[in-house]
């Protein structure tokens, strides 16, 4: 019987103008990839150069976390953009944090959107191909999605490859969409029960929503957000059980 692996991911080079939002060195310590912010939402060329480094130092593979131009709503407000707008600044960040990444040691190696434009594309048609048409303008990188969405089918039938993401610190409704970061519920932040989560992914493929209801996401990754109240603690707590259970952590590439 073939060994269960999973890969981990976090949201790092979120740090603008000096002011950090997570610990990039400590979680690249643990994560087998990373979303690098490309300056859109959050980052700046310095702060995402010292993440790309010590992501390479580290062995750590690279994604693109291409979001909305809104620095200030940290790319997690909709913005209704119009779809050939929308794939020319999806082409633009990734093209800029490839740059930067191979300046240090590194490259991109797959997409992810950020926030809004993640949850956006799941169910707007034209956002979902303006963000596909902009990552095909660069090249044939894989792409981090939330399974079920547009996106996905979208994706695929461009040629590209999906890799299906679940998230370990963030609750599901029973659609399999994430609940809203308006609500209180919307995040996890128990250590147990990120660990159980990130189990159940990588032991059944599968999720518990609020409601009880059992949704099948078959993911390649889970997410833990590094700007999350003890993010740090909670994925050594995950690493350590992983490590318990003889599940290893390894990147999708």
């Amino acid at each position: 019987m073939a060994s269960l692996h999973i890969d981990l991911n976090a949201d790092l080079g979120e740090t603008t103008a000096g002011n950090p939002v997570a610990d990039d060195a400590a979680m690249l310590e643990m994560v087998s990839s990373a979303n690098v912010a490309t300056g859109f939402h959050a980052g700046d060329p310095h702060s995402i150069a010292q993440t790309l480094k010590a992501a390479a130092r580290a062995g750590v593979t690279v994604g693109a976390h291409v979001g909305y131009n809104d620095p200030a709503g940290f790319g997690r407000r909709f913005i209704d953009y119009n779809a050939a707008e929308l794939a020319d600044e999806v082409t633009y960040q990734i093209g800029a944090l490839d740059a930067l990444a191979r300046a240090n040691g590194t490259r991109v190696s797959y997409v992810k959107p950020h926030g809004a434009m993640y949850n956006t594309i799941v169910k707007d048609e034209a956002q979902a191909k303006g963000v596909i048409a902009g990552i095909k303008a660069f090249g044939d990188l894989p792409v981090m999605l939330l399974p079920g969405g547009l996106a996905v089918d979208i994706a695929e039938s461009q040629g590209l490859t999906v890799i299906r993401e679940a998230f370990a610190d963030r609750n599901y409704n029973p659609d399999g969409t994430l609940v809203s970061r308006k609500q209180d519920n919307a995040v996890l932040g128990d250590e147990g029960d990120v660990v159980k989560r990130v189990l159940e992914v990588a032991q059944t493929g599968s999720i518990t929503a609020i409601d009880g209801t059992t949704l099948d996401v078959d993911a390649q990754s889970v997410c833990t957000h590094g700007d999350s109240p003890g993010s740090v603690k909670l994925l050594r707590g995950v690493v350590e059980r992983l490590s318990a259970e003889g599940i290893d952590i390894r990147s999708f590439i």
